[in-house]
């Protein structure tokens, strides 16, 4: 895992935007954002058992599986927004990229291939790319029924209970 200060300057969302400033683990969990490496499937499985992870599903972000709606896809993943629960994703195959808010506003851009899994509180603002490879393919995981409703940034979305919940833990 590569977690460094996103570089704004402009060109396609699917390159590294590396500024050159690094991010370090410690500074990721400040966030209350949790990274693993897990070779073994069956680690995954213990984390699932011990958070509450009950449901589970596969996606694969690329041309080849999502044809002609793949770049609508990756642009809308790259909309900056929340969710209301947690989000945990398993890299098996692939690479990408999870852009999460720093403290300052800044992005933080986390580089992430296979055998890679991050779990992002709710209440986060974050956005996803594949990189230039544009392909990943990725194990979701769920407490509940399989859902992913991102609530996209907009004016008053910081009133939100679960993005307050997030700010009082981690960016107060």
């Amino acid at each position: 895992m590569k977690a460094y200060i996103y570089d704004d300057l402009p060109g396609d969302q699917r390159l590294p935007h590396n500024s050159g400033t690094p991010i370090s683990p410690s500074d990721l969990l400040s966030l209350g954002v949790l990274y693993h490496h897990i070779p073994d499937l069956s680690d995954v499985d213990r984390l699932a058992e011990q958070r509450g992870y009950k449901n589970r599903d596969e996606i694969t972000v690329s041309p080849a599986a999502m044809g002609e709606i793949y770049e609508t896809k990756v642009k809308s993943f790259f909309d900056e927004h929340l969710h209301e629960d947690e989000e945990i994703r398993y890299v098996k195959d692939g690479k990408g990229y999870f852009d999460v808010r720093d403290k300052n506003e800044k992005w933080v851009r986390i580089f992430l291939e296979k055998n890679d899994l991050i779990i992002l509180p709710a209440g986060i603002y974050h956005r996803f790319t594949t990189d230039d490879d544009n392909y990943i393919k990725a194990l979701r995981l769920f407490k509940d029924e399989p859902k992913w409703t991102p609530l996209n940034r907009t004016e008053g979305l910081d009133e939100n209970s679960y993005r307050k919940e997030y700010v009082s833990q981690f960016l107060a």
